[in-house]
């Protein structure tokens, strides 16, 4: 029986994934507190949004998670009305508690990106970063972001390769600790690097599609498992899963203490919508 990615099943992303924005903050603060090398997402979405020179209209951050590039979009696009979309309501408390440390501002709406509360072809350009891989089609979460934008207006897509972080795969496996670990469908799936061409060359006109190399080295096993800890991923023995410090233990009675190393590929996709 094929295993069943937790990071499609809407019961986990409406709810423990994205309900409480802490496990996403550990996540991200563990994961760049290891990175080694790559540009900050971010700051390259922000560029290639200021190379599309959007006609005057709303810019859609679309799945905007806690808001760094809405934050991003927001300071080079100061023209621009940015509207912060994510299904979850905790996940744009964050957005706007970040805007306003920069007193900035910027509309939070909290709507599926399947179903957008935006008129047809109001918006002048959109970004979906990191979050298509939660749709099961996920070129049906881009046509209707196709639907919210005028003819000729940017898409800015960015995901990451399906075997990011394998080594960490590679890590609990050996550990014992989810001896699948290795064939369990990852967070990047569905919507992933060598697949994001064809998925949005089924609903928009494909200008350039970019990948860069991202590597991360954590300093023990202690902050390895400050993000393994965060991922519902594997199937860990009970009482582990969610807790750093006792998987961290297990961790140890099993492998050596040392820093690990894990890379990854970010892949950005700049399209047009067909006019």
């Amino acid at each position: 029986m094929p295993d069943l990615s937790p990071f499609l099943d809407p019961q986990l992303v409406n709810g423990s994934l994205y309900r409480d924005q802490r496990r996403l903050a550990d996540r991200t603060g563990a994961l760049m507190a290891a990175k080694v090398s790559g540009r900050p997402a971010p700051a390259v979405i922000a560029s290639y949004a200021v190379q599309a020179r959007p006609a005057p209209g709303e810019v859609l951050d679309i799945g905007c998670g806690r808001g760094a590039s809405t934050l991003a979009l927001t300071q080079a696009l100061p023209g621009s009305r940015v509207l912060a979309v994510d299904a979850s309501a905790s996940v744009l408390a964050a957005t706007r508690d970040r805007l306003t440390r920069h007193g900035l501002d910027a509309v939070a709406v909290q709507a599926d990106f399947h179903r957008l509360p935006v008129p047809t072809g109001r918006a002048a350009l959109a970004v979906a970063a990191f979050c298509l891989y939660h749709s099961p089609r996920p070129e049906d979460a881009l046509r209707e972001i196709a639907r919210c934008l005028q003819p000729g207006a940017t898409v800015i897509l960015a995901t990451k390769s399906a075997d990011s972080y394998a080594s960490l795969d590679r890590l609990v496996a050996q550990a014992g600790l989810d001896r699948e670990a290795e064939q369990r469908t990852g967070l990047y799936g569905a919507f992933h690097s060598a697949n994001m061409r064809a998925v949005a060359a089924r609903v928009l006109d494909v200008r350039e599609v970019h990948h860069e190399a991202h590597l991360f080295r954590f300093r023990d096993l202690a902050h390895t498992a400050a993000y393994l800890a965060t991922s519902p991923k594997y199937r860990l023995p009970p009482g582990l899963a969610g807790d750093p410090e006792t998987l961290t233990i297990r961790l140890r009675d099993a492998l050596p203490d040392r820093p690990v190393e894990t890379a990854s590929v970010v892949s950005y996709l700049t399209a047009a919508v067909p006019i």
